[in-house]
């Protein structure tokens, strides 16, 4: 065969499409039809195996142990109780009434939070400040600004659950607990992006209206607010929609509302209740999901949102105002009949309360032994979010792929099982398989599995979709198989954007695996579950200062790739 061989025949093949097939399969052999990664894909492939079995070992991920007998006897009995959900009218005006404590929970906790924030983020904003007008920030602006983006770091760096565990301690069960928890968690996430947006928006008006003799209030509202007010209420209204997830949660360790009632059917192995309040809490989560998403840009929103509006005709003007009136009458309406009591809450005794308990974590606990298991748990607690983000992305690719199809049953129901997937919380699910797996690292991992197949599939199939045609478009021609497409056209594609969300989600799975403990998941949460029931606050401290120093550290590494593949 001469030099230029191959290359005729893919140039015979390109130019009489009906006999593309037979040229291709009789040129099998040839060097273009090779994959030239070949060797560097069997390598990457034989690194992840590597990798791949530390993480099953710290994770005690032994799946056959499902397939035990007394397993599968424990699970089918639970399992066929959901095909008849409880739906007698007690039941179902009891969970109306904690669907109700658990989206006024949420709407308060992020009210507080919103309190919390804006001052935080007005300092923590570069652009506002007075003195780096002239030229560099003077040392003591720049000093505050340090500290109060180190306060935001520690906010939102700590779980809700975390909070509310041990807010739990302070004033006692009830939504007090979870509405405080709330508040902390979601002020620091609230204050950081606040701070970005403020941070992003056109400088000019801002910096004329310092120049000119203005103060930092007056610039803020006549120079920067005006041109990023919408993304403001959009990200404030997502939140909610997130808010409302976290209350549900925070039920877990007796804050109320569904989450609590699901705990109390998921022990006593009433699958049926289970059933139902899983129901109530889906169709819940999807409303709140869609007023979010119709009041949020077609865009992502500061870290990432999960799910964004359809391209299309924004809503109407007056529409918009007629829902924003209508979440300010669902405000006033949860602090009116949300039972928390104030005074007890902020008074003197309750902060002098406040301040013995944080003082009983002082000095931390260092001896070597207690550290060592520390750091056992932190293992744990990594590897869980390791795997269960690696299973994620496996299956969540193949929903993906089946969920980008065109138009039809298979993509409906893909697109459907997603949904549900991923509006159940992590910690939910974990209860759930606590039932057939028992206690240990793995249904946790399991529970991170589920949750993040239905984040990430919905973010491939989207990204899948938005890939570039043309390259398999010309693989097509030239004879390639629908897989052959796929795997050398639309993943090189769509790879770089897949591998940033499957790191994202790796960044908020490291929290979660933090907290999945308190349901006996493993890791650091169960160890400060356990010593925070039994009072051991120096101990408590150190798997605290454990837990931010994983998260930060998970952070910085997945931030720094992410930059990297965004390049």
């Amino acid at each position: 065969m001469s030099a230029g061989g191959p290359q005729g025949t893919r140039g015979v093949a390109l130019a009489n499409g009906a006999s593309a097939s037979s040229a291709a399969s009789a040129t099998a052999g040839a060097p273009w039809r090779r994959d030239p990664a070949a060797s560097r894909r069997l390598a990457l492939a034989v690194a992840l195996l590597v990798l791949l079995w530390p993480l099953l070992v710290w994770c005690e991920f032994r799946p056959w142990e499902l397939l035990d007998e007394r397993s599968l006897r424990a699970t089918m009995r639970f399992g066929a109780q959901f095909l008849t959900p409880r739906v007698d009218a007690e039941f179902l005006t009891m969970l109306a009434a904690d669907t109700w404590r658990t989206v006024a929970m949420a709407t308060v906790g992020l009210a507080l939070a919103w309190v919390i924030a804006v001052p935080l983020a007005l300092l923590a904003t570069a652009r506002l400040s007075v003195s780096a007008v002239a030229g560099r920030m003077g040392p003591v602006p720049a000093a505050l600004r340090g500290i109060v983006r180190l306060v935001l770091i520690v906010l939102r760096s700590v779980p809700e659950l975390v909070w509310a565990l041990m807010l739990v301690r302070v004033i006692g069960l009830g939504p007090g607990a979870g509405v405080l928890a709330i508040a902390l968690s979601y002020g620091g996430m609230l204050g950081k992006v606040y701070a970005e947006i403020l941070e992003s928006a056109d400088a000019a008006p801002t910096q004329a209206l310092l120049r000119g003799g203005a103060g930092r209030l007056q610039a803020l509202l006549f120079g920067t607010l005006p041109g990023c007010a919408d993304e403001l209420v959009s990200y404030t209204v997502y939140r909610w929609e997130c808010a409302i997830r976290s209350s549900v949660v925070l039920g877990f360790v007796g804050a109320g509302g569904l989450g609590q009632q699901l705990d109390n059917a998921t022990k006593m192995f009433a699958g049926s209740e289970v059933a139902t309040i899983l129901l109530v809490f889906v169709v819940l989560v999807a409303m709140a999901d869609r007023i979010s998403a119709w009041l949020r840009p077609a865009r992502e929103a500061g870290q990432g949102a999960e799910s964004s509006r359809p391209a299309g005709r924004p809503p109407a003007r007056w529409g918009v105002r007629g829902l924003l009136v209508g979440l300010l009458a669902l405000l006033v309406a949860s602090f009116a009949t949300l039972p928390l009591r104030w005074g007890e809450l902020l008074g003197a005794g309750a902060l002098a309360q406040m301040g013995r308990f944080i003082a009983e974590f002082f000095p931390p606990q260092l001896a070597p032994a207690f550290l060592s298991r520390v750091g056992q748990g932190a293992l744990e607690t990594l590897a869980m979010s390791a795997l269960g983000s690696g299973l994620a992305a496996v299956a969540g690719l193949a929903i993906a792929l089946l969920a980008s199809r065109p138009p039809g049953l298979l993509r409906a129901a893909s697109r459907l099982l997603l949904n549900v997937l991923r509006s159940v919380p992590e910690l939910v699910w974990a209860a759930i398989l606590l039932v057939a797996a028992g206690l240990g690292p793995m249904p946790g991992t399991l529970a991170l599995a589920l949750h993040t197949t239905g984040v990430l599939g919905r973010l491939m199939a989207e990204a899948l979709e938005n890939a570039p045609p043309q390259t398999a478009q010309a693989l097509r021609w030239a004879g390639a198989s629908r897989w052959q497409v796929f795997a050398f056209a639309t993943l090189p594609q769509a790879a770089p954007q897949l591998l940033s969300y499957t790191l994202y989600r790796w960044e908020n799975n490291i929290r979660a695996a933090t907290v999945l403990g308190v349901v006996g998941a493993g890791g650091l949460g169960q160890m400060l579950s356990l010593h925070l029931s039994l009072f051991q606050m120096r101990e408590t401290c150190t798997v605290l200062l454990a837990m931010l120093a994983l998260v930060m550290l998970v952070d910085a590494c997945s931030y720094a790739a992410r930059r990297k593949l965004n390049r």
